[in-house]
């Protein structure tokens, strides 16, 4: 007889009895976001790519499999092969020249940023100044991911910040708006292209989930209309 490898005890009981009936897996809207961005990163092929503060174990993951990528955190993070980390506060990026970053994203993070959750410091407009210097660094003609939760604006102090449309649009004058793909934790909802169309949105269709902004630097002297 062969021996008895895994004994069975009482005390060792766990049962999941509901597993059978769920799905093959647990798809949200960082899921759909992350590969989203991820797709569209991997069709350009840029020389290069930085993020700041996005999901490492998610959208910063799926990047590593066919480029090496730059990140930006607040908090220290190393030993990851392909991934070079830079631990500073978004609000100041002084150590990324200007114009340089010709792949830029920020993926459901400028939310937290100034709220004090991450060991930042705390600053009502932190998200702003933070924006601003993602705007400074990028290339001209580079291309900007940027996601935030949209809906009714406001703060939830201290998980995160909800952004109507046209605050984001306010925020990045000197970039031009390619779309905005809203998404939810079912997928992709819609996609609007051209700032016109976003000043008439209704903000409260999409919330609960994200709008995720594409952006190209504009020569100096343009804005968006």
């Amino acid at each position: 007889a062969l021996p008895i490898c895994f004994p069975l005890r009482v005390g060792d009981l766990q049962p999941l009895l509901l597993d059978k009936a769920d799905t093959a897996g647990h798809m949200g809207v960082y899921f759909y976001q992350d590969l989203f961005v991820a797709r569209q990163i991997y069709q350009r092929k840029p020389s290069s790519h930085l993020d700041i503060g996005s999901r490492i174990d998610g959208f910063i993951g799926h990047l590593l499999t066919f480029m090496d990528v730059g990140v930006v955190d607040v908090r220290p993070l190393s030993g990851i092969d392909g991934l070079s980390c830079i631990q500073a506060d978004a609000r100041n990026l002084e150590m990324v020249p200007e114009g340089s970053v010709p792949s830029l994203s920020c993926l459901h993070a400028l939310e937290h940023f100034g709220l004090g959750r991450y060991g930042d410091e705390i600053d009502p407009a932190g998200w702003e100044k933070s924006l601003s210097e993602m705007c400074r660094i990028l290339a001209p003609d580079g291309i900007f991911y940027l996601s935030v939760p949209v809906g009714r604006e406001r703060v939830e102090f201290n998980g995160q910040r909800i952004f109507a449309v046209t605050t984001i649009l306010d925020a990045t004058r000197g970039l031009a708006l390619n779309s905005v793909t809203f998404i939810d934790k079912a997928g992709i909802l819609d996609r609007v292209y051209g700032p016109g169309a976003l000043h008439n949105l209704n903000n409260a269709r999409y919330a609960g989930g994200v709008g995720v902004f594409e952006f190209t630097k504009l020569a100096p002297g343009m804005i968006n209309s």
